[in-house]
């Protein structure tokens, strides 16, 4: 089961806007964050959610989507994430959070999956303007933004090719393909 919910959990970019995650879900989803392990047993990390119209769409704003698709710049207003949980993290108690990030990050992923939404995650983020529109405080740092929704889009796995190219693409018919490596070319070795 969990290499099947690992298959359906997909950086989404593209959303139907019903059903929407509810804050309530929202909840859920850090709810499960922190239940994931934290370097140190630290907890460094804090969570803003956004599901409000007028919020999402400020956060919208903010934020750079796949790079590797040239000449899309993001879902268009009807596809646009119904929810938003922004990760931030306290410098106080740790300062290199990137496990914890990542770490809670997936598992909010894979729980938003198995409550049929999706989501994507992003770094590419306009980190003044939202601290700025959400009245964030000053002393925490925006890590990473997770966008949320009804996936609105197919997103299938394929096999990096001999060429190595790692970039995502999306076909004639809009579906989005992920090139993955082979395991056996990523151990190094066995003994």
């Amino acid at each position: 089961m969990l290499k099947e919910l690992l298959m359906k959990t997909r950086s989404y970019r593209r959303f139907k806007q019903e059903p929407a995650p509810d804050l309530a879900t929202l909840r859920s989803l850090v709810e499960l964050a922190r239940l994931a392990p934290s370097a140190s047993n630290q907890q460094p990390l804090r969570y803003v959610l956004v599901q409000d119209p007028e919020k999402r769409a400020q956060v919208f704003s903010c934020l750079k989507w796949a790079g590797y698709l040239t000449g899309w710049s993001g879902p268009k207003e009807e596809e646009q994430p119904t929810g938003y949980i922004i990760i931030l993290s306290d410098p106080k108690l740790s300062i290199k959070p990137g496990i914890d990030v990542g770490l809670v990050a997936q598992t909010m992923l894979l729980g938003a999956r198995e409550l049929g939404f999706g989501g994507c995650l992003l770094g590419s983020i306009d980190r003044p303007q939202v601290q700025e529109y959400l009245n964030l405080p000053e002393d925490l740092e925006i890590q990473l933004v997770v966008a949320l929704g009804t996936p609105g889009e197919e997103v299938r796995l394929t096999t990096v090719g001999s060429d190595g190219d790692i970039r995502y693409w999306r076909d004639e018919n809009d579906i989005h393909f992920v090139p993955k490596r082979l395991a056996k070319d990523q151990i190094v070795a066995e003994f």
